[in-house]
């Protein structure tokens, strides 16, 4: 039995064989016939030295042999899929898939995104609103927007903005509860989306910041940071607001953040994208907006004092 690869066109028909468990099936898959796709299948067999398939009376089955191969040849040639994608992308200039959180999209990129599109007509932008861990090369992606403390050191990595937390509301609300003690009374809007943090956002931590005791009672809880932030623009009540999120309307006067103390998340949104990537023209110019996006309002955002807190 030899260690030397067999043809791939031979693997392939294997392959879609082994996914089908028809050759009639797989033959239509790849297009060629059902004689073609059965010539292939022999001559691996032939080349390893065993049958792969056992032929019953009106479909195949794996043999022990044929198991142990099937799954590795799926894998593989995902794999070469995604590195072919991969490669085509590198002359991919006019073409750019980003994925970032719901929340980031809906309230950060999607008011901005004109001023890009202005900018840059010959770029095609694709979104991909998720927060599910994407493989670059497998799902077509060239950026990713990321919110945590740490990212992959494989990736090209541009920390953005770091991400505080602060009580935010109409300004209706606002003169009704004008310090920290009033907001104890106040309809307190829950966002659960910054849970997973070492450093705890939650109401209670900042009450007990300000040197004050819990509030009397909590409102409605959002597991989703874009719908809590909607929430207390439509008067609902007051959220904890992540920087990101509420700094447009902060600074356009929807809403406001009248008690001037923020809670350190300890964690930031992050540029990410393949190594050797970060200088293709489309990529490029999306890091440079979103950096120029990001400084209109820093004047705004980095005027806010800071508690610095450490992980417990």
């Amino acid at each position: 039995m030899s260690d030397r690869l067999p043809p791939l066109t031979a693997l392939r028909a294997f392959e879609a064989a082994a996914r089908h468990l028809s050759f009639a099936s797989a033959a239509a898959e790849l297009n060629v016939t059902p004689a073609a796709l059965s010539f292939q299948i022999k001559s691996l067999e032939a080349h390893f030295g065993a049958p792969l398939f056992r032929r019953l009376n009106r479909a195949v089955a794996l043999t022990e042999a044929g198991i142990a191969l099937a799954p590795g040849t799926t894998d593989g040639f995902q794999t070469l899929a995604a590195a072919w994608r991969a490669a085509q992308r590198t002359q991919d200039h006019q073409s750019l898939t980003v994925t970032a959180g719901p929340a980031f999209t809906a309230k950060w990129l999607a008011p901005r995104l004109y001023d890009f599109a202005q900018a840059h007509p010959e770029v095609e932008l694709r979104f991909s609103a998720s927060l599910r861990k994407m493989d670059f090369a497998r799902d077509n992606i060239d950026v990713a927007i990321r919110f945590g403390s740490s990212v992959d050191p494989d990736l090209y990595a541009l920390p953005l903005a770091d991400e505080w937390v602060t009580p935010v509301m109409t300004p209706e609300l606002a003169a009704r509860y004008p310090t920290p003690a009033s907001l104890r009374a106040a309809p307190l809007i829950v966002d659960d989306s910054m849970g997973f943090l070492d450093l705890p956002t939650d109401w209670n931590t900042w009450f007990a910041a300000m040197g004050l005791a819990p509030p009397v009672a909590l409102g409605p809880r959002f597991s989703q940071a874009d719908h809590a932030t909607d929430a207390a623009l439509a008067g609902v009540g007051v959220v904890m607001g992540r920087r990101a999120l509420v700094i447009k309307d902060l600074v356009e006067g929807r809403l406001v953040a009248p008690y001037n103390a923020a809670l350190d998340t300890g964690a930031r949104f992050w540029f990410l994208c393949p190594n050797s990537a970060q200088d293709r023209p489309q990529i490029a110019a999306f890091r440079e907006w979103i950096l120029h996006e990001i400084g209109k309002t820093s004047d705004v955002a980095d005027s806010m004092p800071i508690i610095s807190r450490q992980p417990a």
